[in-house]
């Protein structure tokens, strides 16, 4: 499978041809995505995992779209929710017009409602944010963020104040009867949608102006140089970015059906952070791990303890000292290791790690699960059910063996750890000696 493409000209006028292969392995990838998103409802059948795949989608829409801003043009929004909550707001009263009649719109294309106000309010607060980069442009966003929060409750005709916006996805005649009355429908809409919106984001940094985007980011002075505008460029990459953020608002108007200040605040703007960089920014399938991994955090580890975000700053912490590349980069680096066959020198320190960190891991989450029921949850007893365990907060024993756990998990992960980073070390020579053998030859 090839195609023929123009490369340069001749001296004539004449455009040369050249050969280039299709790229066999993306389009496998978007191949076996495509599929994976089809087959998901068939493996995760019950509604709450739907409800959490269905969100899953919605952040990786909005954490690729702020990684347009983020990981590829260099830019530190504070105030990212503007875009997709606007966009959800506008989204959420067309479904109440085309509930009352008052317009025809199918409401599988409400989101692009939510997109076309998001670029709308991209292009309004745009035009001022990008006027500066760096920590002005960070600043500038905040300030924007903080003054639509405060609108979102001074205008309740249009947000709803405290209560927000309501709405009924079931509305308007049925598309080949669908109704999205089921949360099986809702979830292939989004995974429909975030599909569409993965391609055109990965589309758009393979542009002239995603790649522009990407030279503002590492050199501004050179790019001015060259002729080109950087503050235009930021402005037009901005506006792309809260058209898909406006994209995933709307898709949240659908499947919460409400609509609040919540959406605009700066804890949704934080979390769209998170996930990113705890995906990797300067990857673009880092935001869609990022995404995964904040879900978990926030909505499935949230159902068992109220000490989920205490578990999430701790992990994002661990990821900025250790991982700053992101989980992307993680990934990355061990199929380095697999492509040149020396993973099985590090299968046993792996294990060792693994072992040793569970460890570790059970003794901190018993500390701060004991620590919660001692404090925040006394009304209910001191008596935590740990998994069918019953441990006492009060319990000098039970605080005794927890921390023995602590410690004894900690002191065996240190070992392991600095046998793997020996390990580790060995492996990263051995490659490049591999490379330096393959430039020779």
């Amino acid at each position: 499978m090839a195609n023929w493409r123009p490369a340069n000209r001749r001296v004539d006028g004449e455009p040369v041809l050249r050969f280039v292969p299709i790229n066999v392995g993306r389009w496998f990838i978007w191949g076996a995505t495509l599929v994976l998103f089809a087959i998901l409802p068939a493996v995760f059948t019950k509604g709450f995992a739907l409800t959490l795949l269905s969100q899953m989608g919605i952040l990786i829409i909005f954490a690729l779209a702020y990684n347009m801003l983020l990981g590829q043009g260099g830019m530190l929004s504070f105030g990212h929710a503007v875009y997709s909550g606007l966009g959800a707001y506008f989204a959420i009263h067309a479904m109440n017009w085309v509930g009352a009649g008052t317009i025809w719109l199918p409401i599988s294309l409400i989101p692009l409602v939510g997109g076309v106000f998001g670029a709308l309010f991209g292009v309004i607060f745009g035009y001022v944010t990008t006027k500066k980069a760096g920590t002005p442009f960070a600043m500038i966003t905040l300030g924007i963020g903080e003054m639509v929060f405060a609108s979102s409750l001074m205008f309740p005709e249009f947000f709803g104040g405290e209560g927000g916006i309501t709405s009924n996805r079931v509305v308007g005649e049925a598309f080949l009867g669908i109704t999205y009355a089921s949360s099986i429908q809702v979830y292939y809409l989004i995974a429909a949608w975030c599909f569409v919106c993965m391609v055109a984001m990965f589309a758009f940094s393979q542009t002239p102006l995603g790649r522009i985007s990407n030279a503002v980011r590492e050199n501004p002075e050179r790019v001015e140089f060259i002729g080109y505008n950087t503050q235009r460029v930021r402005f037009l990459v901005l506006i792309a970015s809260a058209f898909f953020a406006g994209i995933a608002g709307g898709l949240t108007a659908i499947m919460f059906e409400i609509v609040s200040a919540e959406n605009v605040s700066a804890a949704r703007s934080g979390g769209v952070l998170l996930a990113t960089f705890i995906g990797g920014s300067l990857f673009f399938f880092g935001p869609i791990l990022g995404a995964v991994i904040f879900v978990v955090f926030a909505v499935a580890l949230s159902e068992f303890t109220n000490a989920w975000q205490l578990y999430l700053g701790a992990f994002f912490i661990l990821m900025v000292m250790f991982a700053p590349g992101g989980v992307a980069s993680i990934v990355l680096m061990n199929l380095r290791v697999l492509k040149y066959g020396l993973f099985g020198r590090l299968r046993d320190p792996y294990l060792g790690l693994l072992l040793s960190g569970l460890v570790m891991l059970l003794g901190v989450i018993l500390v701060v699960e004991l620590g919660y029921q001692l404090t925040l949850s006394l009304s209910g007893g001191t008596v935590l059910n740990f998994y069918g365990f019953r441990l006492d907060a009060a319990s000098v024993e039970n605080w005794v063996l927890t921390s023995g756990i602590l410690a004894g998990g900690a002191l065996s992960f240190e070992a392991m750890r600095r046998r793997f980073v020996r390990a580790w070390a060995e492996v990263q020579e051995r490659i490049e000696e591999q490379i330096a053998r393959e430039i020779r030859v």
